[in-house]
């Protein structure tokens, strides 16, 4: 007797299971509860509740205040803009990276355009991105001056816009709390001074970027102020702030100038705005022969910075992760929250913590008790 040939069905289940769920909903014509989803299809109600909420996800069905369940006409597919700081920041390109990789995983689609670091570029940019009529701008520009500009180039054309790390007018701000990122690095290098020069500070320099405003600027503002906490005897005419643009050359040669009017054999504390002013202001200190003078704190925890804290003679002493990992995912969601619709606070902050030398030896040996 032959054995019955069966035909093969090349089928995904749960794929199967969401199209019972989307022609379920069709012929529902109106709001249906989870409950009865569940009833009527009878997959699993887990299976059930994470199609649905996939499905409110990429836009195919709404899910009302009731918590009831429709269909919906099926929107294109979103395209945001993505104006980077410089694809020349290593801190810039981990945000793109970060943004490019959650925005494949959402289903959004990219228009990437570079800021470069220069104004003007960021002007044409944003003009660029409304030729192009994209759904939302994920703008990282970080001239203050033309803020505006930009906000009013996406307000005219009814673009709802998200700043990052820099505010615009009109605009959703994500990034992280200046002020508080300051005030880590602050106390740490007052930390470090009392633990290495007993607490014996002969200048404490602040390498900002003054075109970036004064919310970037707090930065510095915030790591002065946990500097004085910690150390009241430092005289205020020793605080100095020197302009290094958030770049490593304008840094470098910032503080270079500095040194050419000090001694050797001051102790100095340096609050960097970026890792890369951190970088520059250590070449400095290294071309000077004045590395063992230093202590400096950055921004970002690029991986140049990371590479100086794990030698043991570096004069970088720690830096203050904004998690660039972090904001792609993020930033797409708060996207696709605005576009629906909803409300959203005006300022979504990442979060921060400190790396130094020791806490990346832990990480590098976690089998290692400190």
């Amino acid at each position: 007797m032959s054995k019955t040939k069966i035909k093969r069905l090349y089928l995904i289940p749960i794929l199967s299971k969401a199209l019972d769920v989307l022609e379920l909903l069709e012929q529902t014509k109106g709001p249906i509860a989870l409950e009865d989803v569940y009833q009527q299809t009878k997959i699993s109600k887990t299976s059930v509740y994470r199609i649905l909420k996939t499905l409110v996800h990429r836009g195919y069905v709404a899910q009302g205040e009731s918590g009831q369940y429709r269909l919906v006409s099926r929107p294109r597919r979103l395209r945001f803009g993505v104006a980077a700081q410089s694809g020349e920041m290593p801190f810039s390109r981990a945000v793109t990276s970060s943004i490019t990789a959650a925005a494949a995983a959402a289903g959004v689609e990219l228009l990437h355009l570079d800021n470069r670091y220069d104004p003007d570029l960021a002007i044409k940019n944003a003009e660029e991105f409304v030729r192009q009529r994209v759904d939302l701008v994920l703008e990282f520009q970080v001239e203050e001056h033309v803020a505006p500009h930009i906000a009013h180039i996406f307000k005219k054309a009814e673009i709802p816009l998200i700043a990052i790390d820099v505010p615009h007018p009109n605009a959703t701000y994500f990034g992280v709390d200046n002020f508080e990122v300051g005030y880590e690095a602050g106390a740490l290098l007052a930390q470090h001074a009392c633990n290495k020069w007993k607490c014996k500070v002969d200048w404490v320099l602040g390498v900002g970027f003054s075109e970036a405003g004064s919310f970037v600027q707090s930065r510095i503002t915030g790591a002065f102020e946990g500097i004085r906490e910690r150390l009241p005897l430092v005289p205020s005419d020793r605080f100095l702030r020197l302009e290094g643009r958030g770049m490593r050359q304008p840094s470098f040669v910032a503080v270079n100038e500095f040194l050419r009017t000090q001694r050797k054999g001051q102790r100095i504390l340096v609050a960097a705005s970026t890792d890369s002013s951190a970088l520059g202001v250590l070449d400095a200190a290294r071309q000077n022969g004045r590395e063992v003078d230093f202590a400096i704190a950055g921004q970002d925890c690029i991986p140049e910075v990371l590479e100086e804290m794990r030698k043991a003679s570096s004069a970088i002493i720690g830096s203050i992760s904004h998690g660039a990992e972090s904001y792609g995912p993020r930033l797409i969601q708060l996207g696709i929250t605005l576009l629906r619709g909803r409300i959203v606070p005006p300022y979504n902050y990442v979060r921060h913590y400190v790396v130094t030398p020791e806490s990346l030896a832990a990480d590098d040996n976690p089998g290692v008790k400190e």
